[in-house]
């Protein structure tokens, strides 16, 4: 029953991505505190979101262009990271939602193909107003079906990994931290650039800054 809740909850995440609404419930923050919620564990859902909010802030969804899916890489990364108390689960978790969220991506660009085949063209029968709204529904019933195989596959895949690599982790907890957040820095530091670069964003470095050290101690 927990998969299947987690498999609805990735549909309905997707949906809320472009199909319906966009009220930013899949962005990652949001997202992990959703799943933490639903599988009992609030403070790793929050926890595993903002690091992976951090990792993904840098892929602006604009146009046509591919981009990893954060609320399929989110609810796999919480559900993963609730294998073992071990310490290299939060790592590996949020590795196997990471990559995930780029075959979640991919997906997504399959979808848009078929997509277009349902769209009614100007000379079609189907461009009629029942035929549009019968179009667009089918689309929204695609994406969701879409992100609730992804989610169901990708929380089987996550789990079945931390489990197997967990106990050969060889770094320490600080060092688990560490290599995580390194990465998320990584990722900001990109973000920075595109938005001006270190000499019109000092501000904007000084906070991440501080705040990447906050996050740190209480992880």
């Amino acid at each position: 029953m927990e998969i299947v809740l987690l498999s609805v909850l990735g549909g309905l995440l997707a949906l809320d991505g472009t199909s319906v609404g966009q009220f930013m419930f899949s962005r990652p923050l949001v997202a992990g505190a959703l799943v933490g919620w639903l599988l009992g564990d609030p403070v790793t859902g929050v926890a595993v979101g903002a690091i992976l909010e951090l990792y993904l802030l840098v892929s602006f969804p604009t146009g046509g262009s591919r981009f990893p899916e954060g609320a399929t890489a989110t609810v796999v990364a919480v559900a993963a990271s609730q294998v073992t108390d071990a310490t290299g689960a939060l790592p590996l978790a949020i590795a196997v939602g990471l990559v995930w969220g780029q075959l979640a991506g991919f997906s997504v660009s399959v979808m848009r193909k078929l997509n277009s085949r349902i769209a009614p063209e100007a000379d079609d029968r189907r461009r009629r107003p029942s035929g549009i709204v019968t179009a667009h529904l089918s689309a929204v019933l695609i994406d969701f079906v879409r992100g609730a195989v992804v989610t169901l596959l990708g929380v089987l895949a996550g789990r079945a990994v931390v489990s197997l690599l967990h106990e050969p982790w060889a770094l320490s907890p600080s060092s688990s931290v560490g290599l995580v957040l390194v990465g998320g820095a990584a990722s900001l530091g990109i973000l920075l650039r595109d938005l001006g670069g270190f000499r019109r964003r000092k501000v904007l470095f000084v906070a991440g800054m501080a705040l990447g050290v906050i996050g740190g101690r209480f992880l």
